[in-house]
C-alpha cells in the first residue's frame, strides 16, 4: 500500500447571474438559487475528495485467474490523473476480498463533509456483476453498498464515481464494418442517487488490456480527463472515452480467435446534476 495525499485545491463555484425573480427556483433544502445551481454539483469544497484505487495483479492459484500484466501502468496513470484533479489518492495493491470490503467500509465511515465527491477505481479480473479480490470474488453491489446514502451520510447529494476495469464475461466483440467512421420541494434523496458506474466493457464481454501500455479503457479515460476536465461535463468526457475505445483500438493477437476484436465501455449514470472537474 502507498498513499498519495494532495488536497490543496479550492475552486469557486460558478453561478449564473440572477436575471429576475422568475429565474429563481427552490432547491431541495427550500432555499432560493438560480437554475444553474440546482443542475450542477458543487466543487467549492476544500478538497475534491478521496480517490481509492484497488489494483489487483496477482491472484491465488485456486481462483484460476492469471496475472494481470499491464495493470500497474493503469494504476500509475489513474493515480497521476486524479492527483492532478485535486484528489487524495490511495493506491492499494493485491487486496483480498475481505480487505476490499474493509477498505470500502473504512472510507464509508470517514467524514466527507469537506469533500466535493468520491472516486473509486477498481482494476481487477471480473465477470458478470462480480469483481475479484486476490483470493476470490464478490458481487460489485455488495462491495459498494456501504457507500450508499443511508450508510455514508456525508456523501449524500455528492457524486460518487466508480471506474471499473474488469471483464464482465468472456464474449468477444467482433465489430462490424461501417461506411464512416423543476421545482424541488422534498429534502429526501434516493439512496441510489448520485452514483456513476463506468465499466470498461459492455455486460457479458471481455475487456482488453495491453501488457505494456495498460488497458484500452484506462488509457482512454486518463487521456480524456487530462484533456477535457474543466471544459466538458463528465458525461461528455465519458462519451469521448467511449469513442476512443470504440474507434482507436483493436486487438492484435497471434492466438486463434483473439485477433481483430473490439470493445465498447458501458456508462451507467444515476447522477442528478452536471459534474465538472474544476479548472486547474
Amino acid at each position: 500500500k502507498y498513499q498519495i495525499s494532495l488536497c490543496s485545491h479550492v475552486c469557486s463555484s460558478s453561478k449564473a447571474p440572477a436575471g429576475g425573480d422568475d429565474e429563481k427556483v427552490k432547491n431541495s433544502s427550500g432555499s432560493q438559487g438560480s437554475p444553474s445551481d440546482i443542475y450542477r454539483y458543487r466543487t467549492d469544497y476544500p478538497c475534491m475528495g478521496v480517490c481509492l484505487i484497488i489494483n489487483n495483479k496477482n491472484f491465488d492459484a485456486r481462483t484460476g485467474m492469471s496475472v494481470r500484466d499491464g495493470t500497474d501502468v493503469d494504476a500509475a496513470n489513474v493515480a497521476k490523473t486524479f492527483v492532478k484533479l485535486g484528489y487524495k489518492v490511495r493506491l492499494l495493491n493485491d487486496q483480498t476480498v475481505d480487505n476490499m470490503m474493509k477498505q470500502m467500509d473504512a472510507v464509508a465511515k470517514e467524514d466527507h463533509s469537506q469533500n466535493a465527491s468520491f472516486v473509486c477505481v477498481l482494476l481487477s479480473h471480473g465477470d458478470q456483476e462480480v469483481i475479484y479480490g486476490t483470493d476470490g470474488f464478490k458481487k460489485l453491489e455488495t462491495l459498494i453498498k456501504c457507500i450508499k446514502g443511508h450508510h455514508c451520510t456525508s456523501l449524500v447529494g455528492k457524486p460518487k464515481l466508480f471506474f471499473i476495469q474488469a471483464c464482465r464475461g468472456s464474449e468477444f466483440d467482433h465489430g462490424m464494418e461501417t461506411d464512416s467512421v423543476v421545482d424541488e420541494t422534498s429534502a429526501k434523496i434516493p439512496v441510489e442517487a448520485d452514483f456513476l458506474y463506468a465499466y470498461s466493457t459492455a455486460p457479458g464481454f471481455y475487456s482488453w488490456r495491453n501488457t505494456s501500455n495498460g488497458s484500452w479503457f484506462i488509457q482512454s479515460l486518463c487521456e480524456s480527463l487530462g484533456k477535457f476536465s474543466g471544459q466538458l461535463e463528465l458525461m461528455q468526457i465519458m462519451t469521448r472515452v467511449n469513442h476512443k475505445v470504440a474507434f482507436y483500438f483493436e486487438s492484435a493477437s497471434n492466438l486463434p480467435g483473439f485477433n481483430g476484436k473490439k470493445q465498447i465501455p458501458s456508462i451507467v449514470s444515476m447522477l442528478t446534476k452536471d459534474f465538472y472537474f474544476p479548472t486547474k
